[in-house]
């Protein structure tokens, strides 16, 4: 599984704003720290304020801060602020392949991936921001 360079960015962003104490941080900062293009990172962080995983205040001493506490948002929520919902790609596999199984095979596969997915959102749904900065 890979995850998107925006969902990878959106993990700094958060895990920061999670270990600055309270203090707002700038797209400026985690982009220095992390050696993110600032340019991308800012797009970034307008997804996150979207997502209501934070809040922006513009202007001198402005900048990013979480709107929840970090025990209270999970890993799954910041990633799927980019991933869409699913983590495996069906479109890999042909709806209807060819061969003497009809096709059997291949809807074995999907339950497969079906499970893998699961499991991998269960996961990610079980560590919070608070576990990543322990």
């Amino acid at each position: 599984m890979n995850l998107s360079r925006s969902s990878c960015y959106a993990i700094y962003a958060v895990v920061d704003m999670a270990m600055s104490g309270g203090r707002r941080v700038t797209v400026a900062s985690v982009a220095d720290r992390h050696g993110i293009p600032p340019g991308a990172l800012a797009k970034v962080f307008q997804h996150i304020v979207r997502a209501k995983l934070a809040v922006g205040v513009r202007g001198v001493g402005g900048g990013y801060s979480l709107s929840r506490k970090p025990s209270d948002i999970s890993l799954l929520e910041v990633i799927e602020t980019f991933q869409a919902p699913r983590f495996t790609d069906r479109a890999m596999l042909p709806v209807d392949p060819p061969g003497p199984d009809g096709g059997m095979a291949c809807h074995r596969v999907l339950a497969l991936f079906d499970e893998m997915d699961e499991t991998i959102r269960t996961r990610f749904a079980s560590v919070s921001i608070a576990d990543l900065i322990r």
